[in-house]
């Protein structure tokens, strides 16, 4: 990640926003990251704010009582939706995030200015999300009540791929945390994830040259699973066997 040259984020989101994308997520062992960083295109660049490149992000999740956006995705239903804060940490920067699935499969996503102190709440921006969820055509949010069901953290860099204009994520250092203490880490796993237009990125290209396709996971439903066990979860049974048991990797994170 040191030899890459820096992007900063004015010019990133002015070059690859993509509020409208499609997103492909790859899950592999930390310990291959050093490997693909080596195979990246030379003109790949990577965010650097104040002299960091990566960078802490924390993500509170809201459904019903009934978990409808839970169930919605689960059961792969087309008005499907999903809501949250963003917690930028070391900005102390926070957003609220509405993603709804666009007319070509692809992902929409809404965001809101959000102060960080309100990250557990949706009461500020209630009404921005009933506008939000109003577009899918079931009526809106209105009068569905919603709670902070579960919490992520992790630790983010982020790509820049010119020939696509696109980019990519790495995570690292994956943690959940649900209700009544339910709490899952993987430092052994990384979420590598390619936000572009409908054209592969070399990234993707660089990761199935490797033998790692797309899979379907989400970081909401596929971790709420995982510490719920009851949930129905069919649509990410091999993924949570595989890669989502406590014990599925201890080796810490590679330093990228």
């Amino acid at each position: 990640m040191a030899d890459l040259a820096p992007i900063d984020l004015t010019e990133l989101t002015g070059r690859a926003a993509l509020q409208t994308r499609f997103d492909r997520k790859y899950l592999l062992p930390a310990a291959e990251v050093p490997g693909l960083l080596a195979g990246l295109d030379p003109g790949t660049q990577v965010l650097e704010i104040d002299g960091r490149r990566s960078f802490r992000y924390e993500s509170v999740y809201f459904d019903t009582p009934d978990l409808v956006s839970y169930r919605l995705t689960a059961h792969r239903r087309r008005r499907r939706f999903k809501i949250r804060t963003r917690t930028y940490v070391d900005s102390d920067l926070c957003w609220l995030e509405v993603k709804t699935e666009g007319t070509r499969g692809g992902t929409v996503k809404h965001r809101l200015p959000y102060h960080p102190g309100d990250s557990g709440t949706l009461s500020p921006g209630r009404t921005f999300v009933d506008s939000i969820l109003a577009t899918l055509g079931t009526g809106g949010g209105t009068g569905l009540a919603f709670a902070s069901t579960l919490t992520t953290r992790y630790l983010r860099s982020t790509l820049f791929l010119p020939t696509t204009a696109s980019r990519a994520t790495i995570d690292l250092g994956l943690c959940w945390e649900g209700g009544h203490g339910a709490r899952l880490e993987l430092p052994g796993l990384a979420i590598v994830e390619t936000k572009t237009g409908s054209t592969a990125s070399h990234v993707d290209r660089l990761l199935w040259s490797h033998g790692h396709r797309p899979v379907a996971v989400s970081k909401y439903a596929t971790g709420l699973a995982a510490l719920r066990p009851e949930l129905p979860c069919a649509r990410w049974r091999r993924t949570l066997r595989r890669h989502f048991a406590p014990d599925a990797g201890t080796e810490a994170p590679p330093s990228v």
